[in-house]
């Protein structure tokens, strides 16, 4: 894969296909020279986003579609992960680290992008979301 400014990746709405995102993550991060630590980051929260996408967003349904937008700002890293489901209310989730909600097996994801990366911003009614990474020199 060639990429450039502005790259796109779309896949069905398959586990499988999480692959492609692992790729498109690692070979953004290898052109940016982003540092191993780093790349952790941004790998977890974006498949996390792409997870919620697949199983909550689109309901595993692999007719609908996921968009996976990547763009190079001057200082950051941008990926945008939108879904065809109906949205949710980002604003009001259970907190995962309260103790009554540490053994569910749900519920992390959010949490997680909003650990990782630097800037999480949801559009859309919840369909959307830009998740925004620090370059961080060498």
């Amino acid at each position: 894969m060639v990429l450039t400014e502005n790259q796109k990746l779309s896949i069905n709405s398959k586990s499988e296909n999480i692959l492609l995102v692992e790729k498109l993550v690692e070979d953004v991060c290898d052109v940016f020279n982003v540092p191993e630590d780093y790349y952790g980051n941004i790998l977890v929260a974006v498949t996390e986003a792409v997870n919620n996408a697949i199983y909550h967003g689109n309901k595993s349904n692999p007719v609908k579609q996921i968009d996976i937008q990547f763009r190079s700002r001057k200082d950051a890293l941008q990926f945008t992960i939108s879904d065809q489901g109906e949205g949710f209310d980002h604003s009001n989730l259970p907190d995962p680290t309260d103790p009554q909600n540490l053994e569910k097996p749900h519920g992390r994801g959010v949490f997680l992008m909003r650990k990782l990366a630097e800037k999480v911003e949801f559009n859309d009614n919840g369909r959307s979301v830009t998740l925004e990474f620090k370059i961080i020199a060498n």
